[in-house]
């Protein structure tokens, strides 16, 4: 896991020698996997400090907000290549550039002393009676990512609602579905639609003060707010934004005193008709530790799912993905892939990824051949682990049947809805055909799977207490 420090503590950091090749080693190699716009524009401006023997190398990064992109982006890419290429483990550390005016070492020392890592409310001290003074503001930042727009969403069934919802948000911000509330698995593409609606919000309204932070940042700020005593400063951005997207609000269970200013923050703005956006591994009411009063908020506006991608959405998406990378996907290669890989959208990216670093290496075409050749070990994990054995058993467990009964001609409620859910799973989740379901489901004909199938799939739209059985039931099946 790559770390973070500001660049006085790196200030022993070993320098240039023998392993400083390392670090050009793995811009070559990154180059080869990613578009060269990236590499360029986020990898290059990197100065690095490569360890005498390779064993380290530390990064240096010109502010906050790049650092906070290339760490989420690309630390996982970087670490890999580094430690391939340098054939034992490489620990990489990324730390933001000395300021233009810095510190005396006095106050270097005395911000050491009262820094305060981001180990959870715990660490949290009493609140002092007296603040001290505030700090100026920032320049307001609203931490977006340009790319990630509504023109390069890729649209389906599995994300129209929620996508239609977004635009309406984006183009009349404060007015309904205040606050949006959008939920789904990991990997859906639900930050990709965050992101959107603040970057069509500042492109008809330059002027507009927008905000993207991650539940984790936001009790990063609070716990700030409390150790420095800077609550004006704190209030001063969250409290006047007229857009708030915030991600993965599941973060702030068991956080009394964050979701006490995230309460204070969501009513100062629906008071002021600013937009609140969240998104959730889990609908409102199936947070865990979060208080009933937060979540009767959460609940109040508009609460949409982000489904896993259909067949035709997963190859219009890789087909997509390809020409963004500028490469080529031939669409009988995109089938294949969108096939085998049905989860999420993240792991159709690194499907791609992968074959065409692939074919890149090897210097071939991209072809279904080349596609199995670089996805077997994950295609070799898929058809191991799910079987429509293992989805009868793994149903029958979750809703108290017995595995027999799958196959049973009996038809109470209690056997013919688990039945009809391990039906729909095993359509989702295996190659197997109308028919070969259906001999397995006690020799039902193909019809009754498809009704099955059919069913279930359109109750999972409606149903948010259904959608979520299933998406526990999904996890549990790909391990």
């Amino acid at each position: 896991m790559s770390s973070v420090r500001s660049v006085s503590d790196a200030a022993a950091a070993p320098g240039q020698g023998p392993g400083a090749d390392l670090w050009e080693a793995c811009l070559q190699r990154l180059a080869q996997e990613m578009p060269p716009q990236q590499v360029t524009t986020w990898l290059k401006p990197l100065a690095a400090q490569v360890a005498a023997d390779g064993s380290r190398v530390t990064l240096t990064v010109a502010n906050r907000f790049k650092l906070d992109w290339v760490r989420a982006q690309y630390a996982g890419r970087i670490s890999a290549a580094l430690q391939e290429l340098a054939g034992q483990p490489v620990a990489l550390e990324l730390v933001l550039a000395p300021r233009e005016a810095p510190a005396s070492p006095a106050g270097r020392a005395s911000a050491a002393r009262t820094a305060l890592p981001l180990r959870g409310e715990s660490a949290l001290p009493p609140l002092a009676e007296s603040p001290a003074p505030e700090p100026a503001p920032a320049e307001h930042r609203t931490r977006l990512n340009p790319a990630l727009t509504f023109a390069t969403l890729v649209e389906g069934s599995a994300n129209r609602m929620a996508r239609a919802a977004a635009m309406h948000v984006a183009a009349s911000p404060g007015q309904l579905y205040n606050p949006l509330f959008i939920y789904g698995g990991v990997g859906l593409g639900k930050t990709h639609l965050v992101h959107a609606i603040g970057n069509q919000l500042l492109a008809e309204r330059p002027e507009a003060k927008v905000l993207y932070v991650h539940a984790e940042q936001f009790v990063s700020d609070v716990v700030k707010s409390y150790q420095r005593k800077t609550f004006d400063a704190f209030k001063q951005r969250y409290h006047n934004l007229d857009l708030l997207l915030i991600d993965d609000v599941q973060f702030f269970a068991n956080k009394d005193r964050t979701q006490e200013e995230f309460f204070n923050a969501f009513e100062a703005l629906l008071a002021k008709k600013s937009h609140i956006v969240m998104t959730s591994d889990t609908y409102p009411k199936g947070l865990t530790d979060i208080h009933e009063r937060l979540v009767s908020r959460f609940d109040s506006g508009l609460t949409v799912a982000i489904e896993p991608p259909e067949l035709e959405m997963r190859v219009a998406i890789l087909i997509s993905k390809a020409q963004a990378e500028g490469a080529a996907m031939p669409e009988d290669v995109a089938f294949f892939v969108a096939k085998n890989v049905r989860s999420n959208v993240r792991e159709l990216e690194g499907a791609l990824r992968k074959i065409l670093a692939y074919a890149r290496f090897n210097q071939r075409e991209v072809s279904i051949a080349v596609a199995r050749e670089a996805l077997k070990d994950l295609l070799s994990i898929q058809n191991r682990q799910i079987s429509v054995e293992n989805i009868q058993k793994t149903v029958a467990d979750f809703y108290k049947i017995k595995v027999a009964d799958m196959y049973s001609k009996k038809r109470p409620a209690a056997i013919a809805r688990p039945r009809q859910i391990a039906m729909y799973l095993a359509k989702e989740l295996t190659q197997k055909s109308l028919p070969e379901i259906g001999e397995l489901f006690g020799g039902r004909d193909h019809t009754t799977v498809l009704h099955a199938v059919r069913k279930i799939a359109a109750e999972r739209q409606v149903d948010s207490e259904l959608n979520q059985q299933l998406h526990v039931l999904e996890q549990t099946l790909k391990g």
